[in-house]
């Protein structure tokens, strides 16, 4: 189950951004990668909405059913955003990434419009999925929750939070893959490395702090494309650009007390573990108005 839900997402993600085969063609042309399956997906990322039916206790239910281990908390004062990450069921499996946003912190009027849209869920709607049944799941994760926003609505969310903004219209659409970097071939197996890569190729990267985010251990190094604007279709057939989804790129060094160890026996659990609430605070950006620039 877990393999068709994760293909299901990973299908339509490749569909809605252009640059996922954008830069598996360039990996391919560059004899980095023979096929797309080669690249080893570091973690995906999922946006959600903090309110009690649903955001990350609900969201969460489907992974955990599936195998994976809730871990370590994240926060994020500024952005007004609470996140986990989960351990995957096995090595070959991505990371899981599940942000929501702290609603009751916005301003009245923002939480009037996202309870408009959210108060159209009346109860936790994962608790009614046959979590066996993967296609059933997989259609879940990629109908609408509620109502098409109207623009207006988008645009007012947007002033104040426009992760709402991307949420109330995005609903669960994945947020982004990341491709894992450490285990590609040399020239092409740090971020520093692959940021030039991905730039000679036409790529714009995300340069909120730095085109290079990396942990105060460095042993966490992370990057990611701006996302590409889309166009939507809002309530009332009113179109507007808007930002989709991004492709993430992480460098998960060595941990010191594995540092004697030859790197044909280096193995995942030999390299750091985890995410960097620093680095991803400035990943969040990338589908921000400051990196798009519209």
């Amino acid at each position: 189950m877990l393999d068709y839900v994760l293909n299901g997402l990973m299908q339509r993600y490749q569909e809605r951004v252009p640059d996922v085969a954008a830069i598996i063609a360039a990996m391919i042309n560059e004899d980095i990668i023979q096929i797309a399956d080669d690249i080893e997906n570091d973690h995906i990322a999922f946006r959600t909405i903090g309110v009690p039916q649903l955001g990350i206790q609900s969201l969460e239910k489907i992974f955990l059913h599936y195998g994976y281990t809730k871990q370590d908390p994240y926060h994020f004062r500024e952005k007004k955003l609470d996140a986990y990450w989960y351990a995957p069921p096995a090595p070959k499996y991505p990371r899981i990434f599940i942000s929501e946003l702290r609603v009751q912190d916005l301003s009245a009027e923002a939480q009037r419009i996202i309870s408009s849209y959210t108060d159209e869920v009346k109860t936790d709607p994962v608790t009614k999925l046959d979590l066996d049944n993967g296609p059933e799941v997989d259609l879940f994760l990629h109908s609408a929750l509620w109502r098409t926003p109207t623009l207006a609505d988008y645009q007012a969310l947007a002033a104040e939070s426009e992760y709402a903004a991307w949420v109330i219209y995005n609903r669960y659409y994945l947020n982004h893959f990341t491709v894992s970097l450490q285990n590609l071939p040399a020239g092409y197996n740090t971020v520093a490395d692959f940021n030039r890569f991905l730039e000679k190729n036409g790529f714009k990267l995300n340069d909120a702090g730095g085109k290079i985010k990396e942990s105060p251990d460095h042993l966490l190094l992370q990057s990611s494309t701006v996302a590409k604007m889309i166009p939507a279709r809002f309530a009332g057939n009113e179109m507007k650009e808007i930002s989709g989804s991004y492709v993430e790129f992480a460098e998960r060094r060595v941990l010191p007390q594995f540092a004697h160890l030859p790197l044909s026996e280096i193995k995942r659990e030999h390299r750091r573990e985890g995410f960097e609430a620093g680095n991803a605070d400035k990943i969040f950006e990338s589908t921000y108005s400051s990196q798009t620039g519209n």
